[in-house]
Formats: structure tokens, C-alpha cells, sequence
């Protein structure tokens, strides 16, 4: 296949997809993975598209509508999102009551997790599988699947919610704003999302550095309903509005 076929068949993909994977467009394409990275790193040199850990992802405005799966998200700005999970998981103190929202970083996060005299709950299927394994007390939501996201949803889920206090919640957020708050494109898991945080004493938003200004479809909280654990806030205007946790500070500086 010629240089410029490739470049549009890339751009084809991410038309539809929105994110693709080095990997798995070198067998679509048959080409070698270092090709592909070449040509990903020349489409992002002209603008076409945002070069990211393991692939690339399209060029959106500041309204965030499309959805991508849980394959697809894990590649975005993992480090950053390595650092955030990090951090959150000192968050957690024994005797609290958790939950955690289906989503990577948050995913992540479990990774890092020590407190064993702690309750779990969560609605993500694999976050669930996680803290079983590694020994934790955990309660997993009823609902609905949502394959795409891997999340239980639906009305099920939110009268399972309803039984519980949490002392904490940590979620993901697909864009914050200060007018239009914490977002995320789907109705259903801002449904899930909006209910655990009425039933958290304090709840925690865990975002990279790219979320700020950003808007997608479903406000699930106002900015000031939870605290935002990210690698770093650039704008010092959200500080007005809700604490802010920057952990590129506490991780040896901004990388």
C-alpha cells in the first residue's frame, strides 16, 4: 500500500472510531508498527490528527458527543492518568465505605490500592474483578451492561445506589467546565455518576490536564459537588470553584 493510502485509510478509521491502535492498524493495513508510527507522527505534524501512547485519537473541538470503549480510552495520556490513580488510592483511609465509577483511570487506580479494612462498591464489571482478586470486600451494582463501557446502568442500578452512604466516590468525567461542571457523554452512567455523588460525604473527580474546558453531552455534577484529583490544572480560575489536587507536584514535578 502507497505512503498516501495509508494516511487515508488512518484517517478513515478515525472518522469512525475516534481512536486507533498502532497494532491493530499495522495488520489492517499490512504494514510494520514502526510505519505506521511514522505515519501516525506525520499526520499529527500537519494537524490531521493527535499522536497518543500506543496510537492516535481525532482532532475534537471543546463539545466531547462521541463515545469511545474502554479499548480505546486506555489510550489516553496513560501516564498522566498512572500518577492520578496513584494518588487517589492514598485517598482512601480505613473503615471507609468506597465507591469507585466504572472508567480507566479509576480502573487504575485499584492498581495502587493497599487498604484492606475498607468496603468496595462499584458498577464497573472489571473494576469488580480486580478488587476481588486482590483480596478486598466488594459489592458490585445490578443493572443493565453497557458493552461499550463495560459499566452497569439502567434504573436497577441507581435503586441499588440508593441503599448506600458513602464516605467517598471516586469518578471519571469526560470534560469539566465551570458553567457546565463535570460531563460525560452518556445518560445512563451520568445517571449512575450523579447518584453515588449525592450519596457521598466526599467525592473526588479524577481528570487529566485535557478534560479542563472541555464539555460532553450529560452533566452529572456541578463543579463545586466534588474535588478534582488531576496531573495538573493550568487555568487558576477553577480553584475558585472546588479544590484541586495537581500530582505532577507531588510526583517530582510537571512532566
Amino acid at each position: 500500500m502507497l505512503h498516501q493510502e495509508r494516511h487515508e485509510k488512518i484517517l478513515e478509521q478515525l472518522k469512525i472510531k475516534h481512536a486507533v491502535k498502532v497494532n491493530t492498524l499495522a495488520k489492517e493495513l499490512g504494514a510494520s508498527e514502526s510505519t505506521i508510527r511514522r505515519d501516525i507522527n506525520e499526520l499529527d505534524n500537519l494537524g490531521l490528527l493527535k499522536r497518543v501512547f500506543g496510537g492516535a485519537v481525532s482532532i475534537t473541538g471543546n463539545i466531547a458527543s462521541e463515545v469511545t470503549d474502554v479499548a480505546e480510552r486506555v489510550l489516553l495520556n496513560v501516564k498522566e492518568k498512572d500518577r492520578i490513580a496513584q494518588y487517589a488510592a492514598t485517598l482512601i483511609s480505613d473503615n471507609d465505605f468506597v465507591f469507585i465509577d466504572a472508567g480507566t483511570t479509576t480502573e487504575k487506580m485499584i492498581d495502587y490500592i493497599e487498604n484492606r479494612n475498607v468496603t468496595y462498591v462499584t458498577n464497573g464489571i472489571v473494576h469488580a474483578q480486580k478488587l476481588v482478586q486482590k483480596g478486598f470486600n466488594v459489592f458490585i451494582i445490578g443493572g443493565s451492561l453497557r458493552p461499550m463501557t463495560e459499566a452497569a446502568v439502567g434504573s436497577a442500578a441507581i435503586e441499588s445506589i440508593k441503599q448506600y452512604n458513602f464516605t467517598k466516590c471516586f469518578m471519571g468525567a469526560n470534560g469539566v467546565d465551570i458553567e457546565r461542571g463535570f460531563t460525560t457523554p452518556d445518560i445512563s452512567e451520568a445517571a449512575i455518576k450523579a447518584e453515588a455523588i449525592r450519596r457521598s460525604h466526599v467525592s473526588y473527580v479524577l481528570v487529566d490536564h485535557e478534560k479542563f474546558g472541555r464539555v460532553s453531552s450529560v452533566t452529572f455534577a456541578g463543579i463545586e459537588d466534588a474535588s478534582i484529583v488531576t496531573n495538573r490544572a493550568e487555568n487558576p480560575q477553577y480553584r475558585q470553584y472546588t479544590s484541586i489536587k495537581e500530582v505532577d507536584l507531588e510526583y517530582g514535578g510537571r512532566k
